[in-house]
């Protein structure tokens, strides 16, 4: 699980963000402290055995995205466009570009398939101690056991 943390959080950091602000931190692993905007993996669960003989798991990895709140109605509007379905912006794009081509594995081999399945939680996070906006991300991922 850790190289598929890694590389989700690598291809969520492929995310164009709009014109000023630096570029995303990723990481596949909870930071002790944040640089926003920040994505990181976070709780995941696994089902063993989908298939006989070790042959699929499923993965449900849940993905925290923190932005600033110096200014909350840019700080809604750059969440919003990293939650987006789509545009240069979205982290469901940029990580299901990982998929690969039809017919390739993805995360660069590390998984049969992956799939940004929803948002959720989009509100008020408190991290060491510092408040964020923030959401969700659950991506569901299947491969070999």
């Amino acid at each position: 699980m850790s190289a598929v943390r890694d590389a989700v959080a690598d291809a969520a950091r492929t995310v164009v963000l709009p014109e000023g602000l630096a570029r995303l931190t990723a990481t596949g692993y909870v930071p002790d402290a944040v640089t926003v905007p920040c994505f990181f993996t976070a709780d995941y669960t696994v089902e063993y055995d989908r298939v006989m003989n070790r042959a699929l798991d499923k993965v449900e990895l849940t993905c925290q995205v923190l932005v600033g709140i110096a200014d909350d109605r840019a700080a809604q509007r750059l969440l919003d466009a990293l939650l987006a379905g789509s545009g240069p912006s979205s982290l469901k794009a940029a990580i299901e570009a990982a998929r690969g081509a039809p017919g390739d594995y993805a995360l660069g081999g590390l998984a049969d398939d992956l799939h940004v399945t929803r948002m959720q939680g989009y509100r008020w996070y408190e991290h060491q101690g510092t408040t964020y906006l923030g959401g969700q991300l659950i991506v569901n991922i299947i491969g070999e056991g």
